[in-house]
């Protein structure tokens, strides 16, 4: 747990490893949510009588309103308690994630309301969850730190896949309502957990690492949401945003990895969302064998590759120029090439194993990648940073990502296989930006720790 004590009348924290874990499962529980409906997908395709392309809005739903709360989110991040927030956020969608399984035949567009309404609690707890994680641990550990969340992330695909199978197939036609009850409970205790987390103050992570400290400081100010009523406070925002994003958009790894980040998250999202219908449709698995088999891999390749990721993020950071860059771009670019091979009309065993290391490279990327955005931006705009980071993925990359997917293998007969192969390449473009990211992520980090190191002298 966290211990605290005084100190010359500042609060300060001894930092363990609990604060990433339960930063963690808040991934996990988001995951969860999302691909319940994936599991449950061809229940809820029969009940309601639609088909691939409205199942994809479906899932587009969330991803579309995430992009669009996901700067005003950020913004109020920067600027509020951000475990506050995420804990109230996060027990809020947990029962909003309930209520779709309320939804009656004939009202889809109500669940794709529902569905959508969630895309504000990721657009909360995303950036504010990796803002708070870069205040918690410092450069050194911050792979480490975004291995244990991302690993929890595919923990919650893995797990929200199973119970939407399950309750789909063997609860007749109200097993996919039974299934989005489930998360209620777990939802709302690891809101709990948020809530009692202690908000460190901005940059702390990076002033205790320049100065060898082991301990962080506390953020105990009560700061109003609305200090200037609400009407003032989407002035402020408007206006805050403006300057922000001005400032995020002037780093230049950023604007290289918001490229390349876009064009990857299409093609991943794409392939999380349709391949177990590939893996019905090409091969001829049952519904639940087709999810249990992608759970499988994903579980069994991402974990551990997310693990090594974090742990190459922290150990490789000073061997090369850029390596938080160079990493994810180098997995990414191998990664690529190995589903390419796998959506050959190849014998499933080889496919099987090809996409195990596919989503073992692809997992690897994700910590250094994230722990490079963190120390390329300043502390005080990381939530920002990682919401334009959201929106451009969002926006650009992996909202139109099931809806394309869907309508190019509608023009093929309903062939997934087809659809990703020629979908597969845009990952490619994505590689190339985030290699060319590397010239510049060594001086945007050396700008924020002078400025640090500036005002630690000047004090």
């Amino acid at each position: 747990m966290i211990s605290f004590r005084k100190q010359n009348k500042t609060n300060t924290l001894k930092i363990t490893k609990w604060p990433m874990w339960v930063l963690g499962f808040a991934v996990m529980i988001d995951s969860i949510d999302q691909y319940i409906v994936r599991g449950t997908s061809n229940q809820i395709s029969s009940a309601f009588k639609v088909h691939d392309f409205q199942i994809g809005i479906l899932f587009s739903a969330f991803i579309v309103v995430n992009g669009l709360a996901t700067m005003p989110a950020s913004y109020i991040g920067d600027r509020w308690n951000r475990s506050r927030l995420m804990a109230i956020t996060i027990a809020i969608w947990s029962v909003i994630s309930s209520l779709g399984g309320l939804v009656p035949l004939g009202a889809f567009w109500l669940l794709v309301a529902l569905r959508g309404a969630l895309g504000f609690g990721q657009a909360v707890s995303d950036p504010s969850g990796s803002s708070l994680l870069a205040d918690y641990y410092g450069i050194k550990e911050r792979g480490r730190a975004f291995a244990i969340q991302q690993c929890l992330l595919y923990v919650g695909l893995g797990v929200g896949l199973g119970i939407g199978s399950y309750f789909g197939t063997h609860f007749g036609s109200l097993g996919w309502r039974f299934a989005f009850f489930v998360s209620i409970a777990p939802g709302l205790l690891i809101a709990l957990f948020c809530w009692r987390l202690p908000e460190p103050k901005r940059g702390t992570a990076d002033r205790a690492h320049i100065v060898e400290s082991l301990e962080m400081e506390v953020n105990n100010e009560k700061t109003p949401l609305f200090p200037n009523g609400v009407g003032g406070f989407f002035s402020d925002m408007y206006k805050g945003l403006k300057g922000d994003i001005k400032t995020i958009l002037k780093i230049p790894t950023l604007r290289y990895a918001l490229v390349g980040v876009s064009a990857i998250l299409f093609v991943v999202t794409a392939v999380s969302t349709w391949m177990p219908t590939l893996y019905e449709r090409q091969y001829g698995m049952s519904q639940q064998s087709a999810n249990l088999t992608f759970a499988t891999i994903a579980i069994l390749a991402g974990i551990p590759g997310t693990v090594i990721g974090g742990f190459m993020a922290d150990r490789w950071l000073n061997r090369f120029l850029g390596a938080r860059v160079v990493i994810p771009g180098i997995c990414l670019l191998f990664s690529g090439s190995l589903f390419m091979i796998s959506f050959l009309p190849l014998p499933f065993y080889a496919v099987f194993l090809l996409q195990i290391c596919a989503f073992f490279s692809a997992a690897s990327s994700v910590p250094a990648l994230r722990s490079g955005l963190s120390d390329s931006v300043p502390a005080n705009l990381r939530g920002t940073g990682f919401g334009a980071f959201n929106v451009a993925s969002i926006v650009f990359g992996s909202a139109a990502a099931p809806i394309v997917t869907s309508a190019v293998a509608t023009q093929f007969g309903g062939n997934f296989r087809v659809a990703f192969s020629l979908l597969m390449p845009v990952a490619f473009v994505g590689t190339f930006f985030l290699l060319r990211a590397r010239n510049h992520i060594e001086q945007d980090t050396a700008k924020i720790f002078e400025a640090i190191t500036d005002a630690l002298q000047s004090n």
